[in-house]
């Protein structure tokens, strides 16, 4: 019979046995050493997915989306940042953009500490103090893996991809100091196109999408927004048009999407880094779907960077996310296979084909249920010892540690609080599903068992 641990180095959707770190005196990452502290959270696990760096991989559909995104932004204008470290400092990942010191972001239930100064960057902006000291060029994009624990589930992985690019003006050095007239003459030698746009909020509004009036001008935003607009409209155009080639070579032509009008709109939103903010949308097979979100970088970036004079824009954009629709691919387990039958169908960014399953295998789904801990008695000697404390985000944790890619998703089923004694009762599924070959029951239950074991180790639970 099949034995999963004697395989997994054939199987690359492989159950994970390897648990917490913290008892590890150092961790070495990539050459070098780091202590270990009562902060550290980040299993073993999760270190050995960062040499894979998916967005550098030749042929991968997250490498591909990275190039189709990158060639909208030419040098020397932009220059690409695409191979720096996915461990960085908790000043430059939080205290550098500004987050709060209750900020839930920096909280051990949502981010992978390697010790309390130390982790794994949960977003492209850790660099972005950085590339802003260094002044190197007008504008740059970033594409890195970024590190989350997060949900269970087919659109969810503890690791992702994003990008994020910026483009800056410096007042010093355009002509006559005027930022306007020099957004407006970029503006002008960039590519028109005949995408249909609906854009039917003015530019700022002092309540839902506020003018940084201490350090912009209203002619200045309208000209920074023209331009980011222009720019992140151009991407749309290139990418769902490849996303359309590819339908109908898949598909033949297909009405519901070849004689669709490619349409994008934008809608306001609020990002702590960007004032006005927008997302951009795209109607794409009968739906809007949100692609991005953008805005006028906050001039307090650039005064933190030493470069007060600047002005300009930045995005962001998960790849996964494009990537998913732009290749069709039903799952974000599947971007980490190694299978042949995955990899081979994707080649070059003029060649983009849509996912072809090669496998359909049955689910197995297993319940867990669990009171909470109803005191702070250390009993059990577990990550959180209450209810209060219990964060959903370690369950998804011990659950991928123990199962890795051979668990599909983890959903809330029921919750329950008792009328007498007060305690809260929890209960998950988990479909135990491989992508590339058929699980037997055996398997899926010596994992739950390891499962269950390990939520009344680490968490203190009382199984049902």
């Amino acid at each position: 019979m099949f034995n999963p641990r004697l395989q997994a180095e054939k199987l690359p959707l492989t159950r994970r046995t390897n648990l917490v770190t913290d008892s590890q005196p150092e961790l070495e990452i990539e050459g070098s050493t780091y202590r270990t502290d009562p902060w550290t959270n980040v299993p073993q696990s999760i270190l050995s997915l960062i040499p894979r760096r998916l967005h550098l991989q030749p042929s991968h559909p997250v490498s591909l989306t990275r190039e189709l995104i990158e060639s909208r932004f030419p040098s020397p204008t932009y220059i690409h940042h695409n191979d720096l470290s996915a461990v960085v400092t908790v000043a430059q990942n939080f205290d550098s953009l500004g987050f709060p010191a209750d900020h839930p972001g920096r909280n051990r239930s949502d981010t992978y500490y390697i010790n309390q100064d130390t982790v794994l960057r949960t977003h492209t902006s850790a660099h972005e103090a950085d590339i802003f000291r260094q002044n190197a060029s007008e504008g740059y994009t970033i594409s890195a893996d970024v590190y989350r624990r997060d949900a269970v589930d087919r659109s969810h992985y503890p690791v992702f991809h994003q990008m994020e690019g910026a483009r800056m003006w410096d007042r010093g050095k355009v002509p006559g100091g005027d930022i306007a007239k020099a957004v407006r003459d970029d503006l002008a030698r960039m590519p028109k196109h005949d995408l249909e746009v609906e854009d039917p909020n003015p530019t700022v509004d002092p309540e839902r999408n506020p003018l940084q009036a201490k350090h912009h001008s209203l002619e200045e935003v309208e000209a920074v927004a023209a331009h980011l607009k222009r720019s992140l409209e151009g991407v749309v155009v290139e990418l769902f048009s490849k996303a359309k080639q590819a339908a109908a070579a898949a598909n033949g032509p297909d009405p519901s999407i070849q004689e669709e009008p490619l349409k994008v709109r934008w809608v306001e939103a609020y990002f702590p880094f960007t004032s006005p903010s927008w997302e951009l949308e795209v109607f794409w097979q009968g739906d809007w779907l949100e692609i991005l979100g953008c805005g006028v970088t906050k001039q307090d970036l650039y005064i933190n960077a030493d470069i007060p004079n600047h002005i300009g824009w930045a995005f962001g954009v998960g790849l996964e996310r494009v990537a998913m629709l732009l290749f069709s691919i039903p799952d974000i387990r599947l971007f980490w296979s190694r299978d042949k039958r995955f990899l081979s169908q994707f080649t070059t960014v003029d060649n983009i084909n849509r996912y072809k399953s090669f496998s359909k295998h049955p689910a197995c789904y297993k319940d867990v249920a669990f009171w909470l801990r109803s005191s702070s008695s250390s009993a059990g000697g577990g990550l959180r010892s209450n209810a209060q404390d219990f964060h959903e985000n370690d369950v998804m944790e011990i659950v991928r540690i123990i199962g890795g890619d051979l668990v599909e998703d983890v959903r809330l089923v029921d919750e329950f609080q008792h009328p007498v004694s007060g305690r809260k009762s929890l209960c998950y599924r988990i479909n135990y599903r491989s992508l590339e070959r058929t699980m037997t029951n055996e398997e899926a239950n010596e994992m739950h068992e390891s499962v269950r074991g390990e939520l009344v180790k680490k968490l203190g639970v009382e199984l049902r």
